[in-house]
């Protein structure tokens, strides 16, 4: 299945990624490092993204 919408808890060295499908079940549950973030999300298909508000946030949102 693919993920329509993924949460992105940002974090200093560790990053947590949780997508659903459109039914809203799970289908992405991940821990990333800094280094693996921009790759993962290179290669999935477009989706909405939801990001953590703070200071990181717009820099983490403009990649």
């Amino acid at each position: 299945m693919q993920a329509t919408r993924i949460g992105l808890d940002i974090a200093k060295n560790l990053f947590q990624v949780h997508g659903v499908d459109a039914h809203g079940k799970t289908v992405i549950r991940k821990r990333l490092r800094r280094a693996e973030l921009l790759p993962f999300f290179a290669q999935l298909p477009p989706c909405r993204i939801g990001i953590e508000a703070c200071a990181g946030s717009h820099d983490w949102a403009r990649a």
